[in-house]
C-alpha cells in the first residue's frame, strides 16, 4: 500500500488505486490521511493548469514541516482527479 512518512511516522496509507500521480507526485485521498496532523497555512502557489494550491503544515511528534503538503481546493477542469487529494514534499518520503 502506498505510504507518506516523515519524522518516521506513517502520515498517510491508501490502497494504490485510490492514489493519483500528477508531474511525479502522489496526491493521497483526505480520508486516508493520519488525523490531526495538517495544520492549515496561509501559504499559496498558482498553476497555470491546475489553479491554486493551498498549503498545509504537517506536524508530528510535536515538529512541524511548514508547507509540507498542499492540496487544490478547486482544481480547474484538467485536474479535477486531484480534487479531495493531498500531496507532499520538504522530506516527506511518498512510496508505493
Amino acid at each position: 500500500m502506498p505510504t507518506a512518512t516523515w519524522n518516521n511516522t506513517i502520515i498517510a496509507e491508501a490502497p494504490a488505486g485510490d492514489i493519483v500521480t500528477v508531474e511525479g507526485n502522489m496526491y493521497f485521498p483526505l480520508a486516508f490521511i493520519k488525523p490531526g496532523i495538517l495544520k492549515p497555512s496561509e501559504h499559496t502557489t498558482v498553476c497555470g493548469w491546475k489553479g491554486t494550491a493551498n498549503y498545509y503544515d504537517v506536524v508530528v511528534d510535536g515538529k512541524t514541516n511548514s508547507d509540507a503538503a498542499w492540496y487544490y481546493a478547486t482544481p480547474k477542469d484538467a485536474a479535477k482527479e486531484i480534487a479531495g487529494h493531498v500531496a507532499f514534499w520538504k522530506g516527506i518520503v511518498c512510496k508505493i
